[in-house]
């Protein structure tokens, strides 16, 4: 069997290079493409029904990106090994991805359509998800979808000031950009990001930069277009009636057109605009409702667009009578629940969220295991988004698509302003209790106070404002419009939200309805947003200028300290015991992250005091005291020959103090010098090279007596009491027997030193000590 294989390759200028591949694999798909960057991978393949399932009247398109644990050599993660259902990274590509391509359609094509991405190699230097929008048109391209407008999805960068196409994620590391542009030849599509405050015109130069490499994909798909040689399948078209159209807009565009105008509710509007639907269908005779139904009550809705956008563009008037660069009235409330860490309510209009902040430690941190990315997160959002906060009943199917975009916006919007120093894992939850209007950016603005609210010192605080557009190709007037309502996202042709602190931009998310879209709209857009951004800010502000100093007295405390990797395992215990036993008395969380042959140790608690007692445990464990340093100490047991004493500073620490290191003075009774509970002070000698034991001395701290000038010499003391010398050579050998020293054996070692080394702590000879 001979293979057609078509290759295109795309060169990036600076000796990497992107090669397009068709003809090898999934050859019964209607086109599939491999698309490789260094050693990674990916396969492409687009399927199209035929003919479109009766009464639907949009594009059922499904956009899937997965990552093969295999492409990177390794096995899945957790009990089951098997990929199952895609991860946040995935969910976030194929939004990516549906978000450019979905506008590009005809408008008339509604059979079902599946376009599918997988990871089959990675290479550490490539990030995948850049190349899954020119995977995607690619396959586009090769088959006979009729999809007429080329796309391309690009990563920019910036290192040093210098923009980067695709950078690697070690490049990535050191960026203050990192935006996703999509966009077709002509314009821009998607945009999404997040940056470091970078300003508004060094955004839209990097979408600039985007875009001529776009360009330059472009023109490489269609070389694979015209050399795979295959034209666009025939469909059957929507059903249309010019005669019905016309008279439905006679009905129904003035009556549209008088509502639009009026200042109302949202709730309130949509009942006034049934009303009308209701009035124009009771008009028509039942036969013809059954033939004609859906086509009224689509030019119906089409009446009703045009008439509200024609408001905008006529009168300079909105839905709720606002002005184009008008922010609903906003207020906001802290510490609204009193058991989080943080809480915050934001109100803007006919939208509210409620954002918590819960504060824990390093193993409360989000694991991020994918082929082609692993690590953790120390600050993660989470976003809800109920069906009651729309007014509707619908059944929760688990976490959406669009709850997990619009909770990864809000989240790199806030990121950057959390300083490294923030020694806790945080989460914020944010509940969309109403929403006309942007939930996410009502999110942004709530996790702001909340944080604020739970003492998190963030470098800045930030808002978030969703822009809108209305525009008319024929006439070329257009509205940019400021904080816009769930209808006008609906019914306008760009949803546009920026976010940032006083100083810059710190995220967006972009996605435009109409081609054709020029830089000018794009830069008053951006223009505007920042007025009302800062507005916003300062209503922020209002409520809560700076972050509280502390935590909240509910909330837990954290300590981090370091011990040597030595003692990790004398922390933890035999089977985790001491640690266990730790955590259990004293009421704290305590977790150990070896780094670099040393123990992190991060102490979790409520309590002051509970923490103080690991910490005194931990320097108990790690204490080493010093040759020659003074420490003070504790009597805790009695000996006949000593006394067990514990170091005062490091409590389970113990040591022998040997009754010939109580006094300089001869000591008969221990107790005669100390006694159980005494605290006083002795001198760490070291290791007793006879014993092995740490050797620890209270009289090396004493004044030493002085010495007897009375006393006579040796040789004149004449003999010692007990006889001559034969007496004593045979007192001496009976004290031998007993266990005593032999004279001859001091002799052989030569005359006794007068006085030992008091740092070195040996004992005094019984001379001595008489």
């Amino acid at each position: 069997m001979s293979l057609n294989v078509i290759k295109e390759t795309i060169d990036l200028g600076d000796g990497r290079s992107i090669s397009i591949e068709t003809g090898k694999l999934a050859k019964q798909a209607d086109g599939s493409v491999v698309v490789r960057m260094g050693d990674a991978m990916l396969l492409a393949t687009v399927v199209s029904a035929r003919t479109a399932a009766p009464g639907i009247d949009f594009l059922p398109l499904t956009v899937d990106y997965r990552e093969k644990f295999a492409a990177a050599g390794r096995f899945p993660g957790g009990f089951f090994k098997r990929e199952a259902r895609p991860s946040d990274a995935e969910v976030l590509t194929m939004r990516l991805v549906d978000r450019v391509l979905r506008p590009l359609f005809p408008d008339d094509y509604h059979a079902e359509t599946q376009v599918m991405i997988q990871l089959m190699s990675h290479d550490e230097n490539v990030m995948p998800d850049s190349l899954a929008g020119l995977a995607a048109s690619a396959a586009l391209a090769v088959s006979d979808v009729p999809f007429y407008t080329l796309i391309s999805e690009v990563r920019v960068g910036r290192v040093n000031g210098e923009l980067i196409i695709n950078p690697s994620r070690e490049q990535l590391a050191e960026s203050d950009i990192d935006m996703m542009i999509g966009a077709s030849a002509d314009s821009v599509a998607m945009v999404e990001g997040e940056m470091k405050e970078i300003s508004e015109a060094e955004m839209v130069e990097a979408i600039k930069f985007a875009h001529e490499a776009i360009k330059k994909q472009i023109e490489v798909q269609q070389r694979l277009r015209a050399a795979v040689n295959k034209g666009f399948r025939e469909y059957e078209a929507e059903a249309n009636d010019d005669e019905l159209k016309a008279k439905i807009f006679e009905l129904s565009y003035e009556k549209y057109f008088a509502i639009a105008k009026e200042s109302s509710a949202k709730h309130e509007r949509g009942e006034k605009f049934a009303e009308i639907k209701e009035e124009i269908l009771a008009s028509f005779e039942e036969e013809e409702l059954l033939e004609k139904g859906e086509l009224i009550s689509k030019y119906l809705k089409q009446s009703q667009k045009e008439a509200v956008r024609n408001v905008v563009l006529d009168l300079g008037l909105r839905l709720d009578g606002r002005k184009t660069n008008e922010i609903r009235p906003i207020w906001c409330e802290v510490d609204y629940l009193p058991s989080p860490h943080g809480s915050a309510l934001f109100t803007r209009g006919e939208t509210q969220a409620l954002a918590t902040v819960t504060l824990g430690t390093s193993r409360e941190s989000n694991v991020i295991d994918l082929p082609s990315e692993q690590g953790e997160e120390r600050f993660y959002l989470h976003y809800n988004f109920p069906p009651f906060s729309t007014g509707e009943a619908k059944p929760l199917r688990g976490t959406s698509r669009r709850e997990v975009g619009h909770g990864n916006l809000a989240q790199r919007a806030l990121k950057n302003m959390i300083p490294d120093e923030v020694p806790y894992t945080i989460r914020i939850v944010s509940e969309v209790l109403e929403s006309n209007g942007s939930s996410s950016m009502a999110t942004v603005c709530a996790g702001t106070l909340a944080l604020m609210d739970a003492g998190i010192k963030m470098k800045k605080p930030v808002s978030g404002i969703a822009m809108g557009l209305i525009s008319d190709d024929k006439t070329g007037r257009y509205a940019v419009l400021s904080d816009i309502l769930g209808d006008e996202d609906h019914l306008g042709d760009m949803d546009f939200k920026v976010t940032g602190t006083e100083d810059g931009i710190t995220a967006c998310q972009m996605d435009i309805k109409i081609e054709g879209l020029n830089y000018e709209i794009m830069e008053k857009a951006l223009d505007q947003a920042r007025e009302g951004r800062l507005h916003i800010l300062g209503k922020l502000t209002e409520v809560i200028a700076e972050p509280r100093e502390d935590v909240k007295r509910h909330a837990p405390k954290i300590i981090k300290t370091t011990i040597p990797g030595a003692f990790i395992g004398a922390l933890i215990g035999p089977g985790g015991k001491v640690i266990q036993e730790l955590q259990k008395a004293t009421g704290t969380t305590i977790v150990i992250n070896e780094v670099d042959e040393q123990g992190e140790v991060e102490i979790l608690g409520t309590s002051p005091e509970g923490i103080k007692a690991v910490l005194d445990k931990i320097d108990s464990i790690i204490f080493k005291p010093t040759v020659g340093e003074t420490y003070e100490v504790k009597v805790i047991k009695m000996l006949d020959f000593g006394a067990v004493v514990e170091y005062t500073k490091a409590p389970g620490n113990e040591v022998l103090l040997h009754v010939s290191e109580l006094a300089w003075e001869r000591t008969e009774n221990v107790t005669d010098v100390v006694n159980m509970g005494d605290v006083f002070e002795v001198k760490y000698i070291g290791i007793d090279p006879k014993t092995r034991k740490e050797k620890v001395s209270r009289k090396a701290l004493l004044p030493r007596p002085p010495r007897d000038e009375n006393r006579p010499p040796r040789e004149d003391r004449g003999p010692r009491e007990g006889g001559n010398r034969d007496n004593r050579n045979r007192d001496n050998r009976n004290r031998d027997n007993r266990g005593g020293r032999d004279d001859r054996n001091s002799r052989d070692r030569g005359p006794r030193e007068e006085h030992r080394n008091d740092a070195a702590g040996e004992s005094q000879n019984n001379d001595s000590q008489e």
